[in-house]
């Protein structure tokens, strides 16, 4: 329930005076998180971008400290960007220094300087801004019981971003920490998307005890006002990333003051920069931000930003969150948004005020992506999130934190697992799990015992468990983390001056004269070093570095309102006359289906037969689904040549008709097929190779230098092997599994697939491709890019498969 807030009276008058000031007055959600705090509750705060969500997870701490004023850490306050720290710290700091109060605030992060952070460790500020990875590692040192114990609240901002995922678990196994550093510690978090907000009430907790977080949800704001940029010409077939409407784009940029535009990834953020360059007769200032430029570029453009010195910003997930610029008028999202929950999180970079409407727009890269995007735009308006799913904690982040509690001082195993338990994703671990996991922190576990290297802990006769030698303290700190990134490489100018990093994997690609996009700028290569890529600027055409990072899955959420556009021609009338008759036309010729169906086409063309199943599970569940299939072809004597899908459909094709797609289909297949391919294939290493550097098994760095990622690679690879042959119940291989099960191959979303995949299949066998299969058979033209094949002509082939697909006889 929350809270009846108290008289704006109650506020001391500093802050009175200075809401007075600003012709303001306190929303009635930011009082109520004042009266939750002087409850002495624990408080979530739901409310809308612009709500003041930050001010009001504050105001405690500013209240507190203006009636008693105190020195050392008082308010912890942690985020899920670098970028988000610093911009609240600029933020904060203003109307402190408006109000004369006497407060200190820091922020520490990977990217604060070493003297400050130890100078903060000794005198800490009375609000320190950081994230996850630094408050792991402050618990690390044995000065953190001192440091923390005087600390009065932690506020968690945009927490939905945490709960879900490893570096939520290392947060709640923080937060339990610190609850029994400070045990009258208060919990904050601030989200404006949150679907579920007992879930986050019970991940707040301590001890997962809901009763003890009170729910404040904010007033609603002005809706957003979104639009669906149409291309001057027709929808493209396929194609995931608007670039076609560079031109539009940037007559929006004209028409705007500030306007961010968000891609999905890195990659296509460097290309939208280039495209948008080339369109801009009015040579507008310009800027392009992602997590791989580096931190001086990254700042350069936050503060132009703040500054309102850019017209348009090229932007990743690196700015998704919580960045306040308040010039910022119009949002475009490039290619579809996946969720409706990240395109409203987006949307609220725009205006960044409650009582305006927020204006977005979203460039849909293809047919399909035009139905997601209405999607998106229909279950914004409904007030639809997409669903979180919680999961059990993962066990080579409870090694790392274990291994840093050890770093801070000795403890004992059964007080330390009852603190470990007070933390949500952990509350069911077992008493043998909890031993596993420490027994492998101490020394490897029995198939690596015998390496001196792994012997990490030792338990003296008194039962405490602690560290064996300072040198794997230093090892702990140098390489503790929960991102673990391919490694990568500096590109730097011969005169020092660094722009960022690309992946290694990428930099092998290059030779001394190829040119490359970066930080904006077209780049030559002079030199390749073992962690530089030295470059030069030049104007020669270039081509974009690649990254290996996840791709966003397509939420169910959406998945469903796709499904129900498809099979509601009455909502057709809303959609362009090239996607209305697109579906027409699949309506003619085969089925669309109805929401549960699984519709399932074959067909042949050039001597090829295909077969293409329309599931709408997002493309990891795609991947792992056409792996599965094309193995199970090969053992049905099908003669199987490859497949390719996106987030809407998975398409194999062969040499022989398959008769009968059941049969493929079966559940089974995840009992045979998929455990075979997963421990053939390099999806277990991978896996295996983060939980090992997570886990503290491998390290990424030894000091004054960074390990190469062959390096890395081949010494997880051993590791992996001799566990697989010596211990296969080893608990990081049990991680590695969860690993590739959840993330890697989606197989959540598979399984259920192919729980319904017999009794819901509509298997239809044309004489050629259908409408419906255009966007997903363009892709098998896309892998030959590679080898010289031109956008042209693979426009030219998408052309040619429309108008195949398109006609009616």
């Amino acid at each position: 329930m929350t809270q009846v807030p108290p008289p704006a009276s109650s506020l001391p008058s500093d802050l009175t005076n200075w809401f007075s000031a600003k012709g303001w007055a306190p929303r009635r959600h930011q009082l109520d998180m004042l009266a939750v705090a002087r409850n002495g509750a624990h408080g979530l705060l739901v409310a809308t971008t612009g709500a003041g969500k930050t001010l009001a997870g504050f105001l405690p701490t500013l209240a507190e400290l203006i009636e008693s004023p105190s020195e050392g850490l008082h308010t912890l306050y942690v985020s899920p960007l670098k970028a988000l720290a610093v911009d609240i710290q600029r933020n904060l700091l203003a109307p402190v220094e408006e109000m004369g109060l006497d407060i200190r605030i820091e922020t520490r992060t990977g990217d604060t300087p070493s003297d400050r952070k130890a100078r903060q460790r000794i005198r800490p500020p009375q609000i320190l801004l950081t994230t996850p990875e630094s408050l792991s590692l402050l618990l690390s040192y044995p000065d953190a019981a001192t440091m923390f114990a005087g600390l009065k609240t932690i506020v968690v901002d945009e927490v939905h971003a945490f709960a879900t995922g490893k570096r939520g678990d290392l947060l709640s196994l923080g937060m339990a920490r610190l609850q029994a550093i400070a045990p009258g510690l208060r919990r904050v978090a601030l989200s404006a998307t949150v679907a579920d907000p007992d879930g986050y009430r019970a991940w707040l907790a301590p001890d997962g005890d809901i009763d003890t977080v009170t729910l404040v949800q904010g007033d609603p704001g002005a809706p957003p006002n979104i639009a669906i940029l149409l291309p001057e010409g027709r929808i493209p077939w396929s194609g995931h990333s608007g670039r076609y409407a560079a031109e539009q784009v940037i007559a929006e940029i004209e028409t705007h003051k500030t306007t961010i535009v968000f891609c999905n990834t890195r990659a296509l953020a460097e290309l939208i920069f280039q495209d948008l360059w080339k369109a801009n007769a009015m040579n507008l200032p310009l800027g392009v931000h992602h997590g791989s430029l580096s931190l001086e570029a990254r700042r350069k453009v936050e503060g132009a930003m703040a500054d309102g010195k850019l017209r348009g910003l090229v932007a990743t997930a690196s700015l998704d969150l919580g960045v306040d610029w308040g010039d910022v008028d119009c949002v475009i999202q490039m290619g579809a948004p996946k969720g409706s929950s990240r395109l409203l999180q987006r949307i609220g970079r725009s205006n960044h005020r409650l009582d305006e409407s927020s204006e977005a727009i979203v460039v849909p890269g293809n047919r399909f992506e035009y139905l997601e995007a209405r999607a998106a735009l229909d279950a914004v308006e409904a007030g639809e999130l997409d669903a979180d799913v919680f999961r059990m904690g993962a066990l080579d982040v409870l090694a790392q934190h274990v291994m840093a509690c050890a770093c801070a001082a000795p403890f004992d195993q059964a007080v330390l697992l009852d603190e470990i338990r007070s933390a949500l994703p952990y509350s069911a671990l077992t008493a043998e799990t909890f031993d596993q996991v420490l027994h492998f922190v101490r020394d490897g576990g029995y198939a690596l015992q015998a390496y001196d290297k792994f012997k990490r802990l030792t338990q003296d006769t008194d039962g405490m468990w602690r560290i064996t030698h300072p040198k794997f303290i230093a090892q702990h700190r140098l390489n503790a983390g929960i991102i673990v990134e391919a490694t990568m490489l500096s590109v730097r100018f011969k005169n020092g001056r660094t722009l960022g990093r690309v992946e290694e994997a990428f930099a092998a690609t290059m030779s001394p004269g190829d040119t490359f996009f970066f930080a904006g700028m077209s780049l030559e290569v002079e030199r390749i070093d073992t962690e530089d890529l030295v470059v030069r600027a030049t104007a020669r055409p270039a081509r974009i570095p690649s990254y290996g990072g996840s791709r966003m899955p397509l939420s169910t959420n959406l998945a469903d309102r796709v499904r129900g556009f498809l099979a509601d021609p009455s909502e057709w009338a809303r959609f362009p006359d090239d996607v209305r008759e697109w579906l027409e036309v699949q309506q003619a010729r085969s089925i669309l289906p109805s929401p549960g169906q699984l519709l399932v086409e074959t067909f042949p063309r050039e001597g090829r037969h295909y077969m293409v199943a329309y599931s709408f599970e997002g493309w990891n569940a795609h991947q792992s689904l056409g792996m599965l299939v094309t193995r199970r072809m090969e053992t049905q004597g099908l003669r199987p040549i490859g497949f390719v899908s996106n987030d809407y459909a998975l398409a194999c094709f062969g040499l022989d008709p398959i008769p009968d797609p059941r049969a493929l289909f079966s559940p089974d297949i995840l009992e045979d097929e998929f455990v075979d391919w997963v421990q053939q294939s390099a999806l277990l290493k991978r896996a295996f190779r983060e939980v090992a550097v997570i886990g503290g098994l491998v390290e990424r760095q030894i000091p004054g230098k960074r390990k190469t990622g062959r390096q890395v690679t081949f010494s997880t690879d051993l590791i992996y092997d001799v566990l697989r042959k010596y211990e296969p119940a080893h608990i990081l291989l049990q991680a590695a599994w969860a690993d590739a099960r959840a993330r890697m191959t989606d197989v959540g979303r598979l399984a259920n697939l192919l729980d319904r995949a017999a009794d819901t299949m509509l298997h239809v066998d044309l004489p050629r491709i259908s409408p419906l299969a255009v966007p997903v058979l363009t892709l098998i033209g896309r892998e030959k890019v590679a080898q010289g094949m031109s956008d042209d002509a693979l426009l030219e082939e998408a052309e040619v498969l429309a108008a195949e697909a398109m006609r009616v006889d």
